[in-house]
C-alpha cells in the first residue's frame, strides 16, 4: 500500500481508506466480522480509517473503537460532525455549542483520547463559519484533534472558509471530503482545483457511483428496485426510465474497458479516482470481507494515459452523470424564495 501527504499536515495516509459507513444496524450487525475486517485491511497496509457520529446512530464508531484497541497508534483516525443525533433542535449543525459536545461523545464511542482527523460533515448556513472554525481551532489548541476538515462542500464555501481562517488567525480546513467518481466527475471544475490551490488533502466517497460501478446493475439486465441500493432511490436505477440511459450505457462501455484492462469494473473505478492529482485517498466501504478482498486486489492498478483517454471519451472531465447519494444542495437551489422576488417586484417596469 502507498502512501500520500495528508493536506501538508506531515500525516502519511495510505492511497485506500477504510471507511466505515456500512458497520453497524446500517449494514452489516456483526460487530465481531467488523472488526475482523478492519483488522484485515490494516494488515493489508490500510492505515487511514474514516467514520462519522451519524453512521447507525454511533453503531460505527463503537466498533471501530473496539476494533483499534491495541492498534491506535498505529492508525489515522477520521470521523465527522454535523447530522442530527438525536431529538433537540441543538443536537446537530456545525455550532461550537454541538461540535464542543459531540467531539466528547465520539471520543468516547471510539475509546480514544484523540481524533487525528475531525471532519465537518456538511455546510451549515445557520452557523457562521467563523464560529465554527474557532470551535474547532480550539480543540486542536486541547489536544482532542489533531487537525480537521470539511466533507462534500462547494468551492465557493472552501474558499470563504479559508478567507476568515487567514483574517481571524483561525485554523484552516486541511482536507475536503467530496463524492467522486467516474460517473460524479462534476468536483473536477472547481473543488479540486480549488483544493489543489490550498494544499488540501481530498479523500474521494462513493468511488463506486453509488453501486453503479460495482458491476451487478447492467443493461438488459432486470433490477430489484426494493433491495438494497435501489430501494433507497428507485428512480435512480430504474432502467424503464428514460434518464438512466446515459448511465447504463455507460457502465457497458467501462465494463467493455475493464474487460480490456484485464481488472474487475470496481478496480477500474477505484483507480480512476486515486490517480487525480488532487487526490490524496479513496473511501472504500465494505460491508463484507469478500468485498474489502476485492477492493484491496485492485490497488496495485495503475490506469495508463490510453486508458485515461478512454474514460473522457466514455464521461467527459466534469461531467456528471447522475447526483450522487448525499451530495449537498445550497439552499438558493433547494429554497425557491430564494431565487424569486416578491410578486409585487418581478415586472422590469
Amino acid at each position: 500500500m502507498r502512501y500520500r501527504v495528508l493536506g501538508g499536515t506531515g500525516i502519511q495516509v495510505s492511497v485506500h481508506c477504510l471507511g466505515t459507513m456500512m458497520f453497524g444496524a446500517v449494514g452489516n450487525p456483526d460487530h465481531d466480522d467488523c472488526v475482523r475486517i478492519i483488522h484485515a485491511a490494516l494488515d493489508q497496509g490500510v492505515n487511514f480509517v474514516d467514520t462519522a457520529d451519524m453512521y447507525s446512530a454511533g453503531e460505527s464508531e463503537v466498533i471501530v473503537g473496539k476494533a483499534l484497541r491495541g492498534r491506535r497508534d498505529d492508525v489515522v483516525l477520521a470521523t465527522k460532525v454535523h447530522f442530527p443525533m438525536g431529538e433537540g433542535p441543538n443536537r446537530g449543525g456545525n455550532s461550537r455549542r454541538w461540535i464542543v459536545r459531540e467531539v466528547e461523545e465520539s471520543l468516547r464511542r471510539l475509546g480514544t483520547d484523540w481524533i487525528d482527523l475531525y471532519q465537518v460533515h456538511r455546510p451549515d448556513h445557520t452557523t457562521d463559519v467563523e464560529e465554527t472554525l474557532g470551535a474547532l481551532t480550539d480543540l486542536v489548541r486541547a489536544g482532542k484533534i489533531r487537525a480537521f476538515g470539511c466533507s462534500t462542500f462547494p468551492a465557493e464555501e472552501i474558499v470563504a472558509a479559508h478567507h476568515v481562517a487567514e483574517r481571524r488567525a483561525l485554523g484552516r480546513f486541511r482536507t475536503e471530503q467530496p463524492p467522486y467518481s467516474i460517473m460524479a466527475r462534476g468536483i473536477e471544475t472547481a473543488v479540486l482545483p480549488v483544493c489543489q490551490r490550498y494544499g488540501m488533502g481530498v479523500l474521494v466517497w462513493s468511488p463506486l457511483a453509488s453501486g453503479f460501478l460495482s458491476g451487478r446493475y447492467r443493461q438488459g439486465r432486470s433490477v430489484d428496485l426494493t433491495a438494497g441500493r435501489p430501494a433507497l432511490t428507485p428512480a435512480r436505477f430504474d432502467p424503464a426510465l428514460p434518464g438512466n440511459a446515459a448511465k447504463y450505457a455507460a457502465v457497458e462501455d467501462l465494463a467493455v474497458l475493464a474487460e480490456e484492462v484485464g481488472c474487475t469494473l470496481p478496480e477500474l473505478a477505484v483507480a480512476f479516482t486515486v490517480a487525480h492529482p488532487a487526490v490524496t485517498s479513496a473511501i472504500t466501504g465494505p460491508r463484507t470481507m469478500e468485498q474489502l478482498e476485492g477492493l484491496l486486489k485492485g490497488a496495485s492498478l495503475t490506469l495508463d494515459d490510453a486508458v485515461l483517454d478512454r474514460i473522457d471519451e466514455i464521461v467527459p472531465p466534469g461531467t456528471n452523470l447522475y447526483q450522487p447519494d448525499g451530495a449537498w444542495s445550497p439552499p438558493v437551489l433547494t429554497d425557491r424564495a430564494a431565487r424569486r422576488r416578491p410578486l409585487a417586484d418581478r415586472a422590469a417596469a
